[in-house]
């Protein structure tokens, strides 16, 4: 079973999608899955499916929607009944929030930046949207959705930093300037496109992204832009030789230093052939020795 959160919901199970039409079973298995593992009470479950006007039969309603719920993901036992609640089971690198979270860990601890760039781009690739795309109205589920887009955020960060140490600083570019105009006020994308553009030579480019930064955190929080912000800016204007990065060196195929059996040649004709004669002669000669 394969549990998708990290855009729509979507369940995949023996490599085909689970069909999950109503909008109430979607809720109920967004809200299970949100708290995987653990049981979260009924009184929470019918306020995540009704809010604050809930029907006298919602108790009875959401045993049905349980039951269609288990139907649809063809496995009983994937839905279990708690005391007080229900719970849904996961397995481990079922739920797609997992395979993210492990792939960013396998990039923060590697100290090649070309690896962990790797793992970085595969971790941002199981992203399909904003978490929980459909059912992210739902308030049970809010507060996971922060802190998913902040985790995307920041692995997104780290993508860049590792690209930047390669000297990739052209590629990231138009990543950067998504990152940007997605969080208008987080600074350090900021400062990463700052450092881009001017070992681009967009110096010019750099600086005005400085400014525009500069104006809003004054008008919309009445605050400066940090300190590494700040002294980057006076680096940039100054052209300080430390801002410029390393530079990528193209990665050439080995060459196997063993050229191999040269080809034959017409011209090598006389090295193997036209010697019948003394093969004829041969045995004449060994038998005048012997």
């Amino acid at each position: 079973m394969d549990f998708r959160v990290l855009g729509p919901l979507e369940v995949v199970r023996d490599s085909r999608p689970v069909e999950l039409n109503a909008a109430k079973q979607r809720t109920l298995l967004a809200v299970l899955i949100c708290h995987r593992d653990r049981a979260v009470p009924r009184d929470q479950l019918v306020d995540a499916l009704w809010g604050s006007s809930p029907p006298r039969s919602a108790a009875d309603n959401l045993r049905v929607y349980v039951y269609h719920l288990r139907r649809a993901l063809g496995d009983r036992a994937r839905i279990v009944r708690r005391p007080h609640g229900y719970a849904a089971l996961v397995a481990p690198g079922e739920l797609d929030v997992d395979r993210f979270g492990e792939l960013a860990r396998q990039g923060r601890e590697s100290s090649n930046p070309r690896t962990a760039a790797a793992a970085f781009r595969r971790a941002l690739d199981v992203w399909r949207g904003a978490p929980y795309a459909d059912v992210a109205s739902v308030p049970m589920l809010r507060e996971e959705t922060r802190r998913l887009e902040e985790c995307r955020e920041t692995v997104s960060e780290l993508y860049v930093d590792a690209e930047l140490a390669l000297g990739r600083h052209v590629e990231v570019l138009a990543d950067l300037t998504r990152l940007v105009a997605a969080y208008p006020l987080r600074e350090r994308p900021h400062a990463q496109l700052m450092l881009a553009l001017h070992r681009a030579g967009r110096r010019v480019e750099a600086l005005a992204v400085y400014d525009r930064l500069r104006v809003r955190l004054a008008d919309e929080v009445g605050l400066d832009p940090n300190l590494r912000l700040r002294r980057l800016h006076l680096a940039v204007l100054r052209g300080d030789a430390t801002l410029e990065g390393p530079v990528e060196v193209p990665r050439v195929p080995p060459v196997c230093p063993f050229p191999g059996p040269a080809a034959f040649e017409a011209t090598d004709a006389p090295l193997f052939s036209g010697r019948e004669h003394l093969v004829a002669e041969g045995p004449a000669r060994l038998a005048r020795w012997s």
